[in-house]
């Protein structure tokens, strides 16, 4: 019978051998190798050089996870909260947008965010920038400022929060669904026994059902801020050439015409062993939360 499931299990340890250990040891072969093939850590010294771009990328990571967890965490508990055909029909919704293709739904956002896009023509419409424009003038009368007063379009694209914006639209349900599956599974036993001992709807939220939903929280940060954190498509789109993430970065040094394979497996391996860092350290962190609610 073990000899018959080793069988089966064949195909998909010769899948996870060829696409996930191979690209893996030649990332760590190229990171600490020369051009000319020999054994270095200069790779790793010429990355103090894009130490903005680290900082850059876990800060916007770290907003966009923050931001789907302000707005994800109370979308789930209402979920959680109603009857099963209301969330049949919340969980179906949440997920439509993530059955169209993910640049597709990111080229959607460049056309509304755009100098000369929807929301930019919605403002000219309804004569936003008039009164912009009129306000900074009486302003620049009475103060002496010099604020611009030929306003034709807010710029919304290219900027660092419309790289989060697409962080958040393309992740959220990725911390939206973690979320409700525990707080939909959580005994409701508790919430009347904490009522019946006294305890106050604001009480009981934080000392029975925002520990207990802890797991799906930090499952919920785990998924969002891994693929924020090494996006390239979204800060390409929407950040262009004035918001450089991680993942740009390392496409630049395959791709562009900096040709560098080595110095971008070297940044590669140190964002890996950071992404694999934060990951231990959140999951232990939700043991030692559970543990503490059990006891």
């Amino acid at each position: 019978m073990k000899n018959r499931r080793s069988l089966f299990a064949l195909p998909y340890v010769v899948w996870m051998a060829l696409f996930v250990v191979a690209p893996i040891l030649l990332v760590v072969v190229y990171a600490f190798s020369s051009a000319a093939g020999g054994a270095t850590l200069e790779n790793f010294r010429d990355m103090g050089g894009y130490w903005v771009v680290f900082l850059r990328s876990f800060e916007l990571a770290v907003v966009a996870t923050a931001v789907c967890l302000v707005i994800g965490y109370p979308i789930s508990y209402l979920m959680a909260r109603e009857g099963p055909r209301f969330q049949r029909v919340a969980t179906v919704l949440i997920m439509l947008p993530m059955w169209m293709n993910f640049l597709l739904r990111t080229y959607a956002w460049m056309s509304i965010l755009e100098n000369t896009g929807l929301l930019n023509r919605l403002f000219s419409a309804i004569r936003l920038f008039d009164l912009v424009n009129a306000v900074s003038g009486a302003l620049n009368s009475a103060f002496g400022l010099k604020l611009a007063t030929d306003v034709q379009y807010f710029q919304m694209i290219n900027t660092s929060g419309a790289v989060v914006l697409g962080m958040v639209y393309n992740y959220l349900p990725f911390m939206i669904l973690p979320i409700y599956s525990v707080l939909a599974k959580m005994d409701r036993s508790l919430l009347e026994a904490a009522r019946d001992l006294g305890a106050s709807p604001a009480a009981a939220f934080r000392r029975v059902i925002l520990p207990l939903s802890l797991p799906g929280v930090l499952s919920g940060v785990t998924m969002v801020f891994v693929p924020s954190v090494s996006t390239f498509a979204i800060s390409r789109l929407l950040g262009g050439s004035n918001v450089m993430l991680l993942g740009n970065l390392i496409e630049l040094q395959f791709t562009g015409s900096s040709y560098d394979p080595q110095l971008g497996s070297a940044i590669s391996l140190v964002m890996m062993v950071i992404v694999v860092a934060c990951m231990y350290v959140m999951n232990r962190f939700g043991e030692g939360e559970e543990q503490a609610v059990m006891l």
